[in-house]
């Protein structure tokens, strides 16, 4: 039986122990009824994971004992999503659904055509709930790794996060021409590691966002004829990158994800 996973917040990398908060003791203490000497595995979003035991539990808090070092899984890829705000709950499920699907980043912006436009103050609290969401997505694959979500930014500001090295790709309904398939077999992009995707929001984006990409170097790219659901299109981008690039693409000792 798997034994039951943690996130530590801080990194584990040169630690023997670890305190955690009043989350991790109430799913350890409440939920899942562990006592002192339990095993679980403690992982911290930066690629350590650990054995370890529970030592004991105060009233906010969790000791645990670490133990025998796990080996890193790491990826074969890099991806950053950068997704426009949808209205309602679907960033939720966009957030949950690009951490499952390994994406490293997440990036929400504003875009001309946004609907969504959270109020200056709420902009925190929405951000604090996408960590958490991506948080528990990424304890729940088994990854060593935490997909971190950035701050709200501008079309501009999140053009100008792509390195020019990587493979960046913007998703527009108007191409006609180059496709996904197209992007992610270009010669010239062959060693590249880290891949940068923006996806539009639900009217989808302008002439002159496309252009503004173009001009920092992102390629406009089609999923084909078939319209899809702005939380549909990012998650079938993003799985489609794996299985070409990256997690769904290769074997390890484990067998075949």
């Amino acid at each position: 039986m798997a034994l039951p996973r943690i996130y530590s917040p801080r990194s584990l990398e040169e630690a023997t122990a670890c305190e955690l908060g009043s989350d991790s003791l109430r799913y350890l203490k409440t939920v899942l009824r562990l006592g002192p000497g339990d095993a679980v595995v403690v992982f911290d979003g930066f690629g350590h994971s650990y054995e370890a035991l529970i030592e004991s539990y105060t009233s906010r808090a969790v000791n645990l004992t670490l133990q025998a070092a796990l080996p890193q899984r790491k990826r074969q890829v890099s991806v950053t999503l950068a997704q426009a705000v949808p209205k309602g709950t679907k960033m939720d499920m966009i957030v949950k659904g690009a951490a499952e699907l390994g994406a490293d980043v997440i990036i929400p912006y504003m875009a001309l055509r946004s609907v969504s436009r959270p109020a200056g103050d709420k902009v925190p609290v929405k951000v604090d709930r996408w960590q958490k969401i991506a948080t528990e997505a990424s304890r729940c694959t088994g990854s060593s790794l935490v997909t971190r979500v950035g701050s709200l930014l501008s079309f501009e500001e999140m053009l100008s996060l792509a390195e020019p090295s990587w493979r960046k790709m913007i998703f527009w309904e108007e191409e006609e021409h180059i496709t996904i398939r197209d992007a992610l077999n270009d010669p010239a992009f062959d060693v590249v590691g880290r891949y940068f995707v923006v996806v539009g929001p639900e009217g989808g984006l302008s002439r002159d966002e496309v252009a503004k990409a173009s001009e920092a170097g992102f390629t406009p790219v089609t999923l084909g004829s078939q319209i899809l659901k702005v939380e549909t299109a990012a998650m079938a981008i993003l799985a489609i990158i794996q299985y070409e690039k990256g997690i769904f693409s290769q074997y390890t000792e484990r067998g075949a994800r």
